[in-house]
This record gives C-alpha cells, structure tokens and sequence, in this order.
C-alpha cells in the first residue's frame, strides 16, 4: 500500500511539474493571464472563419498552447497589414497568423518557428493565360495576391526581375484576403494567384475542377513563425517552451493531420 501511495505522489508531482514547465511572464503582456493575439482569418487552412467562428491549424494550435500557458486566447481578428503595428503598439501580445518569416519582418518583430512550407501558381482550369510556373511566362500577365502576405512580396521580385529583362511588366492586383484573391481569379480578372501549397489544397478540395496549377512548388523551405515584439525574450521563452510540450504530446502531429498537411512541413524531428 505505502509502495501504491508513493508511486501516485510521484506521478503526481511529475504532472504537476510537467504542467508547470511553460508559464506565460509575469508582466509585459496585454491583460494578465491571457494570450491576446492577433490574426488575419482569411487564410485556410491555417486562420479562417466558419459558422461565424475562427478556425484552423493556427487556431487549434494557439489554444494547446495557451492551455500549457494556463492561459486564456484572446485572438483579436484584423487585416494582415495591421498585424505588425497592433504588436508594436502593444494591443497584442503575439502575432497568431501564418506569417511567413522574412528580412524585412524580422527586422520589425522576433519569431518563434513552428512550420515550413512552399508555395504554388494557381490558375484557371485549362490554364488559359498558358502560364508555365513561376518563370518568364508570368510576365506581362495580372497576378492576384494578398495585400501585406508573403504572395504580394513574391509577386513584386517577380515583376522587377521581369523588367530587368525586357519582359513586359506584372499587373500586381493587391485585394484584402485570399478569399478576393481566388474570386478574381474565377471571375477572369487575374490569370493566376500565388498561394501556400497546403492552402491551394484545400481550395482544390473546396472548389474542385475550376483551378489547377502551373509548374512545381516553390520557396518550399520558407518558415512561418509566431511573432513577437522586438527583444521580447520572456515571452519568446514561454513559447518555446510550450510548442515543445505541444510537439511532445502529439498534438501538433494530430492538428498537422486533422488539417490535412504532410509531415514534412514539421521542423520538429
């Protein structure tokens, strides 16, 4: 019996210090005990909205890790552009929004990796505007993307390069989300769009026999990260800390698989 209670005790301090390995800092944050984050919900698989309610991988994931914070998500839902002004003026604590991981980013915020992937060229089915890939055949054509995401940046390197050879020049289309990206597309006013290659996925699967896409995947190593403030260690700390516990728990390998992305897109081995 005395060899039954000590086991349990020392389970039960084992849990209890497992539970206790990530813990949100003590000051610097929005509102204590709560992890307010900011995202864009246009963006499937990882941030949208269903039934009126936020959804995704993202979504999923800041949750399992708020839980590990012992912390209540407050997500605080905005256009993409806002995201890094809202961080940097404090009314959030975090950026929660697949945010792809660049120089210039970086040179406004800190992130914590947790996901790599790559993109494609979508276009109508059939392919009309007989685009190759990401190439030459690109130029002189209207590119829909996302006004602030990684797509418009892609778009603009792709229309310097243009016109650095003498092609003709990209029509960059800016629109609000993804969701006016891919209705402009269908509706024939662009003749592709850029999107991440789990997110064209989901649109082949959503809309299916409208698009298709043009060449090989590319920029499949670009990481997307959580962002914080500049020198913001604690927090980066804490983070940290709890995507390992999510990671080792197996919840970021069943989030991975409920929302339909390959296991390659893990930086966690």
């Amino acid at each position: 019996m005395l060899r039954m209670v000590t086991t349990a005790l020392v389970v039960s301090v084992a849990m209890m210090q497992a539970a206790s390995a990530a813990k949100l800092p003590e000051s610097g944050m929005v509102q204590k005990g709560a992890l307010t984050y900011g995202v864009a919900a246009t963006f499937a698989p990882f941030e949208f909205q269903k039934d009126g309610k936020l959804t995704g991988f993202d979504i999923d994931f800041i949750n399992a890790i708020a839980k590990k914070l012992d912390a209540e998500p407050k997500a605080m839902n905005m256009e993409f552009k806002g995201l890094i002004p809202a961080l940097q003026g404090k009314r959030l604590d975090i950026i929660n929004s697949a945010m792809y991981i660049n120089d210039k980013r970086s040179e406004q915020v800190d992130f914590v990796p947790y996901m790599k992937i790559g993109n494609r060229v979508v276009v109508l089915k059939g392919n009309p505007s007989k685009i190759i890939g990401r190439d030459e055949s690109i130029c002189g054509k209207t590119l829909a993307v996302t006004l602030g995401g990684i797509e418009e940046t892609q778009a603009r390197v792709d229309n310097k390069k243009c016109q650095a050879d003498g092609k003709k020049p990209i029509n960059v289309l800016t629109l609000p989300t993804a969701q006016d990206s891919v209705l402009t597309l269908r509706q024939g006013r662009a003749d592709a769009l850029y999107n991440s290659t789990p997110g064209v996925a989901k649109l082949f699967a959503e809309v299916p026999d409208t698009f298709e896409t043009a060449g090989k995947e590319f920029e499949a190593n670009t990481s997307i990260g959580i962002a914080t403030r500049k020198g913001d260690t604690a927090l980066q700390t804490s983070l940290k800390k709890a995507i390992q516990e999510v990671v080792a728990d197996g919840n970021y390998a069943r989030l991975l698989k409920k929302y339909d992305l390959p296991a390659s897109v893990s930086i966690f081995k």
